[in-house]
């Protein structure tokens, strides 16, 4: 299984300009993706600085054609202040998405913790779940973005990751059978076997980054992909290497792809891209045996 994870700034890259077919195919040269995990999606959002389109997540199931287009909203605002409000009218939504050609069973939106912070800028945050594969060698595969500005908020978050981390494997080692038919009511087994990716706005080494990678009560801890096949190694920044404006203090190591442990020995290739400028982040590239 190969997976690309990376924070595409709604397809801006380092010098401005949107274009999130130029993304798409950025990510295709990186690699024959089965697992596409995107950061920074959009929709309603034309203000922003580049002027994305109405809805990128429509946009991404149109540039891949064969795969299933996972959605998962943090910030859900009403329309920009000024313009007219109408029943039925667009939100603003900011968040992530999966896209995969592998089979998808359960798919479920986490809401992140968002402790008051009155010191710092901040938004609502999410991480999207899927449980990918055939049901004999399925895992879960998880895409976040935790917060920039709040230290406190970050570390909040990714508490709440070990916990739904310790919560999937007691699903899975105690699943409780679902109801008869075809209702709601799915069986709760999900694998323990887990996929962690996305941008963690913590430096490597960090506070934030050392504690997840705590044992976890309950569960196989999870480990940095990259750092498991570079032992030794400091890995390469993944943010600001060429978007030296909005990253004037230089560039830093912030993107990561955590896998648990009992998957360590499944590691083929873990790389960052150094190349490419199509955004302000550098993709990561998990491929498992």
């Amino acid at each position: 299984m190969k997976l690309l994870s990376w924070n595409v700034q709604w397809g801006r890259s380092a010098a401005g300009a949107v274009d999130l077919a130029r993304t798409v195919r950025e990510a295709r040269h990186l690699a024959d993706f089965d697992v596409l995990c995107l950061q920074e999606i959009t929709r309603g959002f034309a203000e922003l600085p580049g002027a994305p389109g109405d809805d990128q997540f429509a946009e991404l199931a149109a540039l891949l054609p064969g795969y299933t287009v996972i959605e998962a909203i943090g910030a859900d605002l009403p329309a920009a202040p000024g313009a007219p409000v109408a029943p039925g009218a667009r939100r603003r939504q900011f968040g992530n998405a999966i896209a995969t050609r592998l089979p998808v069973a359960q798919v479920f939106r986490h809401t992140l913790p968002w402790p008051a912070d009155p010191a710092a800028p901040s938004m609502q945050r999410v991480a999207l779940e899927a449980v990918i594969g055939a049901s004999s060698n399925a895992l879960r595969v998880l895409v976040t973005h935790l917060e920039f500005y709040s230290v406190k908020q970050r570390l909040a978050q990714v508490d709440d990751l070990r916990r739904l981390q310790q919560e999937a494997a007691a699903h899975a080692a105690s699943p409780a059978p679902g109801e008869r038919g075809n209702g709601p009511f799915a069986p709760t087994g999900r694998p323990a076997s887990a996929i962690l990716c996305g941008d963690f706005n913590s430096a490597w080494g960090s506070e934030a980054y050392e504690r997840m990678l705590e044992p976890i009560d309950g569960s196989p801890a999870f480990v940095d992909a990259w750092t498991a096949l570079h032992p030794g190694a400091t890995p390469p920044p993944t943010a600001g290497v060429y978007d030296t404006e909005q990253w004037s203090s230089g560039p830093i190591t912030c993107d990561f792809v955590f896998v648990t442990e009992d998957l360590r020995g499944r590691l083929k290739r873990c790389e960052i891209d150094g190349a490419t400028e199509a955004s302000d982040h550098q993709p990561i590239v998990l491929e498992l045996d």
